[in-house]
């Protein structure tokens, strides 16, 4: 991996809130992602499950972790299973973790071989009498593709039938969404590394460039980083597609008197960072875009202040709904008139602004929580307002990550530049 080593207490802590979590005498399991297929004897790049990363640290495909708070025999309540080198596979490959390196990596004493998994497990589950199973249930979870814990589930209700299967799901989101010190020192350096890649790039904006260069050098600085790359996808959209939530294609030329709308995040040690800038192709705003810009950004610092202790989203998103409507009315793009008999249930600047402003952020970009549950300290959301104006191919988003603490909220971001006036002395430096 690319990334430095990550101190082993940070799994042993998170296993630790894991398991006063479980019901009496019961198991929790958990599988690494599969190397999903291309074509032929291509695969994509590997990306480990979430769950089991947070729980031990390894970051290695066909990996399975196994705990049991209750098991008699002490060396057999937390039990990793890896897949063992041998010639072929170290040449061909690289050497994969030994016991050692695994309990340098997770804090786990008992490793066995992915060899001996089925005899372990007919031993561990003959104590047990329920099985926590871990499975997608994220509000946006929209994949078809059958996954490693599909499988291991339709073969534990068929092989284990007198058991009782639980979902550790909702365990694992609640646990996630607060992050420890040592998560959100690792969600800062992404942040940190995400500032590198703004300030490398702004100088570099002029007409003429093509998006996909822009996003090739936020790449090299991201990597240069110990970065594995981009969170998700860039969107690098200029001109009209400044409007277009999630355009990636990022293959048209920036023109002179464009605004160009880059959204993008790192990925560091398998945690995200999510940030959005608006910045004119030119390197100077127009007083059109100038205005629409500083109306997000009003709309930004107000709704950043909102995320605290007790916070309901959807009271939360209601609230920055009504900002926006005043900065939409000013900028002569809602009549308040109009707005005054809307429908509260569709109201009119759903027609400017049509996403949320705020989601979990963590190990994945929008991050397990629960979307019901008051905000707690320790959360981290992202701060995303925008207003896009297809007929004026005028689209302006900001956007930063944010803790949420006892005290006023903490901008992960902060040092990131976002008044318009740093923007345009950034790139005419």
């Amino acid at each position: 991996m690319k990334y430095l080593h990550i101190d082993s207490q940070l799994f042993t802590d998170n296993r630790k809130r894991f398991k006063d979590k479980l019901t009496k005498n019961s198991l929790a399991i958990f599988n690494s992602n599969d190397i999903m297929p291309t074509n032929a004897d291509g695969t994509m790049p590997f990306r480990q499950n979430n769950d089991l990363f947070w729980l031990s640290g390894v970051d290695q495909e066909e990996s399975v972790l196994v705990i049991f708070p209750n098991h008699p025999d002490e060396s057999q309540r937390e039990v990793l299973f890896l897949k063992e080198t041998n010639e072929h596979i170290a040449i061909w490959e690289g050497a994969k973790l030994t016991k050692e390196d695994a309990l340098k990596t997770a804090g786990i004493k008992t490793v066995y071989w992915l060899n001996e998994f089925d005899d372990k497990l007919n031993e561990l589950t003959q104590k047990c009498d329920g099985i926590y199973l871990n499975k997608n249930i994220h509000s946006r979870a929209a994949s078809e593709v059958e996954t490693r814990d599909d499988r291991f589930r339709n073969m534990i209700t068929e092989e284990f039938s007198d058991k009782e299967i639980k979902e550790v799901a909702p365990i694992m989101h609640e646990l996630r969404s607060i992050k420890s010190d040592a998560e959100i020192a690792l969600i800062q350096n992404a942040c940190d590394i995400t500032e590198k890649g703004l300030r490398r790039i702004l100088p570099f904006i002029k007409p003429g460039v093509m998006e996909y260069e822009i996003e090739a050098e936020l790449l090299h600085e991201f990597l240069n980083n110990r970065s594995t790359g981009f969170s998700f996808q860039p969107i690098i959209g200029s001109g009209r597609d400044s409007c277009v939530l999630h355009y990636i294609e990022n293959n048209k030329q920036c023109k002179d008197g464009d605004i160009l709308l880059m959204d993008f995040g790192v990925e560091y040690a398998n945690y995200a960072s999510d940030f959005t800038r608006t910045v004119p192709v030119n390197g100077r705003f127009s007083d059109r875009q100038k205005a629409v810009y500083n109306a997000v950004l009003r709309v930004m610092k107000e709704a950043t202040n909102m995320l605290r202790p007790g916070t309901i989203i959807a009271e939360y998103h209601k609230e920055v709904g009504k900002l926006m409507e005043s900065e939409l009315i000013t900028l002569g793009l809602l009549d308040k008139h109009d707005v005054q008999k809307q429908d509260p249930e569709n109201p009119l600047f759903r027609e400017y602004f049509m996403h949320g402003t705020s989601h979990y952020l963590g190990l994945d970009v929008h991050d397990v929580g629960d979307f019901k549950a008051p905000m707690k300290e320790g959360m981290v959301f992202t701060c995303e307002p925008g207003i896009y104006i297809l007929e004026e191919e005028l689209g302006i988003r900001l956007e930063n990550d944010i803790l949420v603490t006892n005290d006023k909220p903490f901008d992960l971001m902060g040092n990131i530049p976002i008044e318009a006036e740093e923007i345009e002395d950034l790139m005419n430096s």
